[in-house]
């Protein structure tokens, strides 16, 4: 997109660590925008910032430190909302929104950007949907011209909402449908999303205005769930219910699904309402043209291995302040296993085991459990550990490795294997070194994507015995990097 020279003026980015908020600064700092992203922690946006943008401590709950993140903005975006804090989310969203405001008419900001939801006030709003519309008129409420965006639910890999019905699909063969499963929405791609978020910097300045934005199609969230399922080659069947109450459904998602209880229960309280756009003004003012249900759940789907290719699962993993529990963590649908080790030694000779592992060299724990996965594995049509590994000192990508291959490799500092076995869904075993002080650690991930319910069987009975031998195998794995270097 072309941005006119004002346009190139300071940025405020709030959100910027979330779902969209992430996403609309990538495509800002492309469009060659001057970017300022407000954040409580600034440790966890470092990383994903570019050379040229600039992060500020700061929290819309603590209005004296707005005033330094205000300063010489022209344009602020304001994606916050409250939905998984603690307390009373209404409340927070109420402060947050009136203490945002306050700053930046203080501060002589001109425009204000932010994303709600679609509803109409006579269908009983939820108190999420209810809230996100009270945000937009604290907002205009400043005096500052605000342009208000309300979509529907989002489409993309990542979204929780998207997540939430991939899971269900995924992991349930017969679904148990209460009523919110038939109420109509207007889905509408990420990529869509970030396209009218980032073409409000082209609207003219001095008014505010309201759009409605959506996908090209009309469903309900059954309807989205089977398309869904066809594009995985999965069949379905989903049998309605009369009642099931928010809550109960909060909880059933919490154990299917990524969404654990309490952001279940405002979502689906949220899902009872149809979203769908009123007011068309949005494709007169903007030119874009929204894609259909089909197309953004294929090309979410399609960009979700690229996008689970470049996460480091260490950094999700420490940054969230969590470690595995039994059956370990759940990120999206998939499920990781991860443990680290601290060695005494530099990069080169943690990396070292890991880099000659498999093959003739051996998985340095319960080779003959190896050994007996590669047989079952040949007896149901699996390649087996036969193929054991090119070279036993170096790896590249794409070599074959017993019944992995070689995924990615970055020396002496990651390696990637993709299993190639028969499983019920897909693995991927990961092997991450960090120098510190004291000389680095050791991280190793087990990785998995489970098909259907069948997939979540195999990964929790076989979890135990994981644990036992990844266990095994990275206390080994140390042990040869500390003897190497003695």
């Amino acid at each position: 997109m072309e941005l006119s020279t004002t346009d190139r003026r300071l940025i405020l980015l709030t959100g910027a660590t979330g779902y969209i908020g992430g996403r609309l600064l990538k495509a800002l700092e492309e469009a060659g925008c001057q970017v300022r992203c407000l954040a409580r922690r600034p440790d966890y946006l470092k990383a994903r910032v570019g050379p040229g943008t600039q992060i500020v401590q700061a929290d819309c709950l603590a209005p004296e430190t707005l005033v330094a993140a205000m300063e010489g903005v022209q344009t602020a975006y304001y994606l916050v909302h409250s939905m998984g804090a603690e307390g009373e989310f209404e409340e927070n969203d109420r402060r947050a929104a009136h203490n945002f405001a306050t700053a930046a008419r203080e501060a002589g900001v001109k425009r204000i950007v932010y994303l709600g939801g679609l509803g109409e006030a006579e269908h009983g709003l939820s108190a999420h949907l209810r809230s996100r519309q009270e945000v937009a008129n604290i907002l205009r409420s400043s005096g500052i011209p605000t342009i208000e965006f309300r979509a529907s639910i989002v489409i993309g890999s990542g979204s929780l909402s998207f997540e939430m019905i991939r899971a269900l699909v995924q992991r349930l063969p017969v679904m148990i449908c209460p009523r919110w499963v038939a109420v109509k929405a207007q889905p509408i791609a990420v990529e869509d999303v970030i396209a009218y978020l980032l073409n409000a910097l082209n609207l003219p300045s001095g008014q505010s205005a309201t759009f409605e934005i959506g996908g090209a199609d009309q469903v309900s969230y059954g309807e989205i769930m089977q398309e869904y399922a066809r594009q995985c080659g999965l069949h379905r069947w989903m049998i309605s219910v009369p009642v099931l109450t928010p809550r109960l459904s909060s909880l059933w998602l919490g154990l299917v699904t990524p969404v654990y209880a309490k952001i279940g229960r405002k979502l689906v309280d949220s899902l009872r309402n149809p979203t769908l756009v009123n007011n068309p003004s949005a494709l007169a003012q903007f030119k874009i043209q929204p894609m259909g249900l089909r197309e953004a759940i294929a090309r979410a789907n399609a960009s979700e291995d690229h996008e689970f290719a470049q996460t480091r699962w260490s950094d999700a993993l420490s940054s969230a302040g969590v470690s595995p529990q039994w059956g370990g963590v759940i990120f999206g649908t998939r499920l990781v296993d991860s443990r680290t080790v601290q060695v005494a030694v530099p990069p080169s000779a943690a990396f070292a085991p890991i880099r000659m592992i498999g093959g003739a060299n051996g998985w340095y724990f319960a080779n003959f459990l190896w050994k007996l996965r590669g047989a079952l594995d040949l007896l149901v049509g699996g390649v087996g550990m036969r193929r054991g590994r090119r070279d036993p000192h170096n790896l590249m990508v794409g070599d074959t490795l017993d019944f992995w291959r070689v995924e990615s490799i970055d020396q002496d500092r990651s390696l990637r294997l993709a299993a190639e076995m028969k499983v019920p869904g897909r693995a991927w075993l990961q092997f991450e070194v960090t120098p510190n002080t004291s000389g680095c650690v050791i991280r190793q991930t087990a990785i998995f994507d489970p098909a259907g319910l069948g997939g979540l069987l195999y990964w929790y009975a076989l979890y135990p015995v994981h644990k036992w031998i990844f266990g095994g195998m990275l206390r080994n794995i140390a042990a040869a990097a500390k003897q190497s270097t003695n």
